[in-house]
């Protein structure tokens, strides 16, 4: 027992700047309400005005629940700008601040600077290919 509860304490104490899941999925639609509807009826989705949000237990933390958000976006949002993709997809990660860091040393393009809200921080980035990437810290 002592070397399980070890190791969720070194999970959790893990600061280590990284993506730890899928915060969501965003995809371009050219009827958001009837497209929430369809799966809605079709493959059960309790739906809201955002989407739908799907939960669960963290593995290694089964007290921690984590959501993964599925939302319709009106055809060309301009949130998904500067990309000309058709979806963007949300990592959730942890040290975001740090994370932000490591991606500025590797080069990579960011769009902004971390935003904090109530339920996170998020930044965005873009990937090799210019797809919008959205990173979100979750309390």
């Amino acid at each position: 027992m002592q070397d399980s509860d070890n190791q969720i304490n070194a999970l959790s104490n893990d600061k280590v700047p990284k993506v730890t899941g899928i915060g969501g999925i965003f995809f371009f639609s050219e009827n958001q309400q009837e497209m929430k509807e369809w799966y809605a009826k079709n493959l059960g989705f309790e739906v809201n005005e955002w989407g739908a949000t799907f939960e669960s237990r963290d593995f290694n933390n089964p007290e921690k629940i984590n959501s993964v958000q599925w939302s319709p976006f009106k055809k060309d949002d301009e949130y998904f700008s500067p990309s000309k993709k058709d979806f963007m997809i949300n990592y959730t990660v942890q040290n975001i601040e740090g994370f932000v860091n490591q991606l500025k040393e590797n080069g990579v393009t960011l769009l902004g600077e971390i935003a904090t809200y109530d339920y996170g921080k998020f930044v965005h980035i873009m990937d090799a290919e210019g797809n919008k990437i959205e990173l979100w810290e979750p309390i």
